[in-house]
């Protein structure tokens, strides 16, 4: 199997863990909740490892930060009352940050072909 097709995998099982970590969140499954935190970090942490050398590792880290602090986000809601909230703000950034960079360097690598 390429390694491309790998990380497709990984990519989509990846959705799958995200989307059950956030329908938890909505239904108020608190525990589950937390719990799919745990495979959907460690799946964006291994594809951010995995593109490391390609200019994918900018999205990825994007994407991982976003994991993060949608999952504090859901922390707050759950076990406290939420004046913490804001805290998220700190990964959200640093994911428009590095998506942000990584459009940069993409429509750049465009432009210089060009």
């Amino acid at each position: 199997m390429a390694a491309s097709e790998n990380l497709r995998k990984h990519e989509n099982l990846h959705i799958v863990f995200w989307l059950i970590k956030d329908s938890c969140w909505m239904l108020e499954l608190r525990w589950l909740g937390i719990l799919m935190i745990i495979p959907t970090l460690t799946i964006a942490l291994l594809i951010v490892f995995v593109t490391r050398k390609t200019v994918d590792l900018y999205i990825n880290l994007g994407i991982l930060f976003w994991i993060c602090a949608n999952s504090m986000w859901m922390y707050v809601e759950f076990f406290t009352d939420g004046k913490y909230k804001l805290a998220a703000a700190v990964p959200f950034a640093l994911g428009f940050l590095f998506t942000g960079i990584f459009y940069y360097k993409v429509l750049s690598t465009k432009r210089a072909s060009s």
